[in-house]
């Protein structure tokens, strides 16, 4: 099973994890709720990957023939011929909106011969069901995708066998992926982007990307251009089922000059792979189980490999990040200081606006609870558009927020209040139910020394 883990660090603010445009549509009013209705996006900017082929090429195959649990895959595989993709269960009303746009996608970036079916099998089940009953499987999943199965009673008879076994997958033919259909909008929407992509793709993630939804990390929520590009590959007609890691890698070069002849001329840069022992840290310092002490020592941990590897990249730049999450209740200037330190390294690797955008949530919110206004605006406006384009309604809602509470703090109470009523309907997607949403609000409210 391959599955997306819930980690605590989808980067909000103390829990604190929203402009809108002329490409946004509305849906799923609800005649009970008294917020304003759901907003919902409609366009997003995926540019391609700016890196050599020669990168590329290592990414897809470290991606491809192994599995999260450092498990080698044997060979290559993927559905052949026309893919076929049903919904079934109480899926919720945002579900068919974020799967016809991402099916879309798949069709026109990836070149995908992908379609929804309502009736028959299918060759992909997305099987919408209550959150419990995926965590009483996988404790810790947020969702995931088994092979061989259509259903939740099939995955359970074959869980423990063969059948279920991805290393044992000689081609694809049947899969299912469980989504939680009692959360908020983007959650359903993130699970369907990242387990429809590992369906058909790539089955690992790798920390040392920074501009794809096969990370743990957890930023990006959608695929990217690197993830459509790397699909693309995978359904090379120059590729099959059963190849091995040697034959993929001597075809590679062909593929990538075809789909991307841009990275012919980029330079390669080789990046180092991530050990183990610093994964580990990270999710000690950021999962939902571990104790204070616990979570400080991995944080710790985290950023002595990555200072002992040597990494300037958004690797180094998440274990400060990391520590500032830890440490934000108990050292709060300590914190400031290593998310600083975070937006530094972000701020020198290509492909990392969505990260400093994270980052910049947390910096803000000091700032506001410190009382200054100026300061905290100058930390949001440059990243509220990048959220919008990367289709993260969460974080789009929260930058709007904080910037809301800046504009009170600079006595621009009209402006506040026109910024704080645009946040609602992204909140309403991003974080899902009405009490949800006003937690939020009370949340990011209490920040401001003046609302004491």
């Amino acid at each position: 099973m391959k599955s997306r883990i819930a980690l605590m660090l989808a980067m909000a603010l103390n829990a604190c994890t929203p402009t809108t445009g002329g490409d946004v549509s509305r849906l799923m009013t609800i005649s009970d709720s008294s917020l304003p209705p759901v907003k919902v996006f409609a366009s997003g900017s995926h540019a391609g990957p700016l890196r050599a082929n020669n990168d590329l090429a290592l990414d897809f195959i470290e991606l491809s023939f192994k599995l999260e649990s450092g498990r080698e895959l044997p060979v290559f595989t993927r559905f052949e011929g026309p893919i076929s993709v049903k919904v079934v269960g109480d899926q919720p009303a945002s579900l068919q909106h974020d799967l016809t746009r991402l099916i879309g996608r798949l069709r026109s970036e990836a070149r995908i011969n992908i379609s929804q079916i309502t009736n028959g099998p299918a060759n992909i089940t997305i099987n919408a069901v209550p959150r419990k009953e995926i965590r009483s499987v996988l404790p810790q999943a947020a969702c995931f995708v088994a092979p061989n199965v259509s259903s939740m009673e099939e995955y359970r008879k074959a869980r423990k066998t063969k059948k279920a076994n991805w290393s044992q997958l000689r081609k694809r033919e049947k899969l299912a992926i469980f989504l939680p259909n009692d959360v908020s909008p983007q959650e359903v929407r993130d699970c369907l982007h990242e387990e429809l992509a590992q369906s058909l793709g790539p089955l690992n993630d790798l920390y040392r990307l920074p501009d794809s939804v096969f990370n743990d990390d957890n930023v990006h929520t959608v695929l990217t251009g690197f993830d459509t590009l790397m699909l693309r590959a995978y359904y090379s007609p120059k590729l099959h089922n059963g190849m091995s890691r040697g034959q993929v890698a001597a075809t590679l070069p062909h593929i990538l000059r075809e789909i991307n002849p841009r990275g012919e001329f980029a330079a390669a840069k080789f990046s180092t792979r991530t050990p183990i022992q610093w994964k580990r840290a990270i999710e000690t310092a950021l999962g939902p189980a571990a104790s204070g002490a616990e979570r400080r020592k991995g944080a710790a941990e985290a950023l002595r490999i990555a200072k002992a590897m040597g990494w300037q990249d958004q690797r180094r730049a998440f274990a400060h990040y990391a520590m500032g999450r830890v440490l934000q209740r108990s050292e709060p200037k300590t914190a400031q200081a290593h998310y600083t330190q975070a937006k530094a390294y972000y701020a020198a690797t290509p492909g990392t606006r969505l990260h400093q955008a994270f980052v910049a949530t947390q910096l803000a919110a000091y700032s506001i609870s410190q009382g200054k206004g100026a300061e905290a605006l100058q930390l949001v406006q440059p990243h509220i558009e990048t959220a919008r384009r990367s289709e993260n309604a969460a974080l789009l809602s929260t930058l709007l927020l904080l910037r809301a509470e800046a504009l009170d703090l600079e006595n621009r109470s009209s402006e506040a209040q026109a910024v704080r009523l645009d946040s609602l309907g992204w909140a309403r997607y991003g974080f899902g139910s009405d009490w949800a949403v006003r937690a939020k609000l009370r949340e990011i409210s209490s920040l401001n020394p003046l609302k004491g």
